[in-house]
């Protein structure tokens, strides 16, 4: 817990803060400063609980980057990721060249310190030294920065103190009784002042989140991160209220000598203040140069922590691939990111240099630019929190104020601050040291260039490092069924939430299938990974569940089947490369899970198996128990091993099944406790499907999710009796005439007498096939559904195959004049034989 508050203040930097940022704030309010840097921490709170919430919920280095993704998708999620990049980098270069001038004051080198060309040599030295403390490891960096902080922290209440009393005892001519009127907000002289002295404030506090950047590093890390960082802001709070008020009490805001509102030392107030504050003699001396000290420290200790959340969000980004997978390599003994570290190193180096030659009158101006860039970064994390949280707001009213009220409001303060102060203050060609004649605009503030140019950059490389998400997501979606058929068997409604994050986008897939008979497939399917990969062996999968299952395969035979196609596929990859080849990457599809089930809706069985560990609910129709059957196992696909098995259920009709993959139950704590949670939401429910669909993924996912979710929803019914008819035939020529006299009465029951001669000659067909080849039991079944169907089964298990007879040959005509007449026709293979069947459209009769 002290380690991270300690990282959350150095890396906020108080001294170098309020040294580089208290002349701007007295500029613009003048002796309103204290409680302008007192209201910046609203605002910097309401998001730091947004930071903890979210935490809390999902711990990952990427912060911003990853919750906006989770929340809002990729495009949002990169915009808040690149912020903090453009953040990070620019203030980079401004801590360097402080650290720089400190370093050569700091010596007696005051002339150095106002050379460009040594502050620019020097800067880079500091850049590459702390860029080479944060890559040996969090532990030393840690170390590091807790001396720094205590050093600064005494330096700070030392200066306060002494400030304080010599302005009640020995006060310089520059001094000011502290006055309640300093702590009015309302006499703040314009709205413009207020929004730019705030802004402001924001930049001093920022760095609190730093906790939450190494939060995968930290012990306990989903609740310390939070915990350190709104106690960082509070003692942020207390430091900048003391500091600022004692040292206008000490020098006022005059515009000469060392009143803070001297533009020459708007930007560096606490350098000059150290030797009046402390006085001349060989003690004050020494205070003073502890002070200049004190400064160099903290712009240091911030530079640090300002690596640390640098590297480690573009290690996360990397990680779900919105930037290159190298940036994600980590060093195997320092276990820190190797490109994410010095990569980012290097590139705040060169902006640094470039900045620095181009003017230091933009290296001035991009300290203001970095406040649009925390303020955008911290709307877009504060939006993400009151979203990522919206299914559990109501849960309670701890969980509406802060995860809703408070964040939400933290967001649009920051949002509105970023607005006015990029479209009005700093828009302004007399604001700042810079301005730039825009085309079609016009002279431009500097600081408004910056700021917005450096997210534009970000906002114009979005459809790249979002291109193959965006991919992945339609390819998945397109090889998904839009809608589900309508079944006289089933009534069912899905639900599918790709994985929340930038390479989200996996391979879960759910179907339902018309088969003959009127019977229908159902299911689901798990593949491994996420991205383009995932999503093409899912569609590859998924294709080939239905033309197995337009075999009539039992569901043991369809997974051993595709068992082999995953096989195949894969062997025929890896065939051919020889030793100077690139290892081919693993196939996808090895290890998938598939769960699939065949019901009749004429018997009410259902035949399931299953590979790998999918789970099946069945809520029964009468008592609404819910029941897990244990099905039996089978390995993935692809992975080998025991042969499938198949079981039989026997449902009621109006029964529930409930096929999903593992992905709806990651949000419980284990896989009993979310089983429980979705036995409480199927549990004697008779709501439409839909809404049971949407009251399942909004009680078992109340957050973005990490890995594909698929939930289906299967209802089941039995066919009225009055729409099937059967018949027992005796292995008997005599017997043809009669059942093709049965059938011909049903069809003139059901009002399809115009289907009456085709039907005939396709039962006395396959009738007489049966008497002539097999002999045994015969079944005759006719099923009135949207066509109408006729199934012969029989004891054999051979099947007839379709071919042009030769003139000369005396049979093999009765199956081509069958396949002519009718739909479609197909084989299944049953325990006791086969069933031949045929389908008849209704639609084109003249019968009801």
């Amino acid at each position: 817990m002290f380690s991270s508050v300690a990282m959350g203040l150095a890396s906020a930097g108080p001294a170098y803060s309020m040294a580089a940022t208290l002349g701007v704030i007295v500029a613009g309010v003048g002796l309103q400063a204290p409680i302008v840097t007192m209201l910046a921490f609203i605002p910097m709170l309401l998001v730091a609980y947004a930071f903890r919430e979210l935490n809390a919920s999902n711990a990952d280095c990427g912060t911003t980057f990853t919750w906006a993704t989770r929340a809002f998708g990729p495009r949002v999620g990169w915009m808040g990721g690149w912020g903090l990049i453009v953040a990070d980098i620019v203030v980079m270069a401004n801590l360097a060249q402080i650290a720089a001038a400190y370093g050569f004051r700091l010596v007696g080198l005051d002339g150095l310190a106002e050379n460009r060309l040594w502050t620019t040599m020097a800067g880079i030295v500091w850049i590459a030294v702390l860029t080479a403390i944060c890559y040996v490891g969090i532990e030393f960096s840690v170390t590091v920065q807790r001396w720094l902080l205590c050093l600064e922290a005494v330096m700070l209440i030392l200066f306060a103190v002494a400030a304080l009393v010599r302005v009640y005892t020995d006060p310089p001519p520059t001094a000011i009784h502290v006055s309640a009127s300093w702590f009015n907000p309302f006499e703040v002289p314009s709205a413009r002042a207020l929004t730019s002295g705030i802004l402001a404030g924001v930049f001093i506090y920022w760095g609190w989140d730093t906790a939450f950047s190494v939060n995968e590093e930290t012990v306990d890390s989903t609740r310390i991160p939070g915990r350190a960082a709104v106690t960082s802001t509070v003692l942020l709070l207390v430091i900048y209220g003391l500091v600022s008020t004692s040292a206008q009490a000490f020098a006022g805001v005059g515009t000469s000598g060392i009143g803070l509102g001297n533009a020459h030392n708007s930007d560096d107030v606490l350098s000059g203040l150290g030797e009046a504050v402390f006085g001349s003699d060989n003690t004050g001396l020494l205070l003073s140069r502890l002070l200049i000290l004190m400064v160099l420290t903290s712009a240091l200790a911030s530079a640090e922590t300002t690596i640390l959340p640098l590297a480690r969000t573009v290690f996360s980004m990397a990680v779900h691939k919105a930037l290159p997978s190298r940036f994600a390599r980590v060093h195997r003994r320092f276990l820190t990111p190797t490109w994410g570290t010095i990569g980012m190193g290097a590139v705040s180096v060169a902006v640094f240099v470039l900045l620095a030659s181009y003017s230091r009158n933009i290296l001035a101006d991009s300290i203001d630019s970095v406040g649009l860039a925390i303020a955008f970064q911290y709307a877009v994390t504060g939006f993400a929190c009151l979203w990522y949280h919206r299914k559990i707001l109501t849960r309670s009213a701890k969980d509406l104020v802060f995860k809703g009220v408070l964040p939400g409001l933290g967001g649009l303060i920051m949002a509105l601050l970023f607005l006015y102060a990029a479209f009005v203050v700093y828009a302004n060609p007399e604001y700042g040291t810079t301005a730039v004649d825009l085309p079609l605009i016009g002279r431009t503030g500097g600081v408004t260039v910056l700021g917005l140019g450096a997210l534009l950059i970000g906002l114009l490389l979005m459809p790249l490092v979002t291109r193959g998400h965006t991919v992945a997501l339609k390819l998945q979606r397109s090889l998904l069924p839009r809608h589900l058929p309508q079944h006289a068997a089933v009534d069912s409604a899905s639900r599918y939430l790709p994985a929340d994050s930038g390479s989200g986008v996996g391979g879960d897939w759910y179907d339902v299938i018309p088969l003959s008979g009127t019977r229908v497939g159902l299911v689901v399917g798990d593949v491994l990974g996420h991205g383009m990969r995932a999503a093409a062996t899912m569609g590859r999968l998924c294709t080939g569940v239905r033309v197995l299952a337009r075999l009539d395969l039992s569901p043991d035979e369809l997974l051993s089947r595709l068992a082999d196609l995953v096989e195949q596929t894969h062997e025929a990859g890896a065939a051919g490369r020889g030793p100077g080849h690139r290892k081919p990457r693993a196939d996808a599809a090895l290890g998938v899970s598939c769960l699939y089930a065949v019901y009749d809706p004429v018997s009410g069985k259902c035949s399931l198996a299953r590979a790998g560990e999918p789970v099946l609910a069945v809520v029964q129709a009468h008592t609404g128990v819910v029941d897990y059957p244990e099905l039996p196992v089978g390995p993935p696909l692809g992975i080998g091993g025991l042969p499938y098995q198949s079981m039989d259920l026997d449902l009621a009709p109006g029964s529930l099944l409930v096929l999903f993959t593992a992905g709806l139950l990651q949000s419980a704590d284990d896989r009993d406790a979310g089983l429980a949670q979705l036995s409480r939401v199927l549990a004697g429910d008779r709501a439409s499907l839909e809404a049971l669909c949407d009251r399942a993924v909004t009680t078992l996912l109340p957050g973005a999710v990490d890995v594909d979710a698929t939930l289906l929803l299967v209802r089941t019914r039995l066919l009225d009796r009055n729409r099937f008819a059967e018949w027992a035939v005796v292995p008997d020529p005599a017997a043809v005439a009669a059942i093709r006299t049965a059938a011909g009465k049903q069809l003139g029951d059901w009002g399809l007498d115009d289907l009456a001669f085709t039907t005939e000659l396709i039962v006395s067909e396959l009738v007489t096939n049966a008497i002539r080849y097999v002999g045994g039991p015969i079944q005759v079944r006719l099923i009135r559904d949207r066509s109408l169907i006729c199934e012969v089964s029989d004891t054999g298990h051979t099947s007839p195959n379709l071919r042009y007879a030769a003139s000369d040959e005396e049979g093999g005509r009765g199956l081509f004049i069958i396949a002519q007449m009718t739909h479609r026709w197909g084989t299944r293979y049953t325990h006791a034989g086969k069933t031949i069947w045929t389908e008849q459209d209704v639609q084109q009769s003249g019968g009801a």
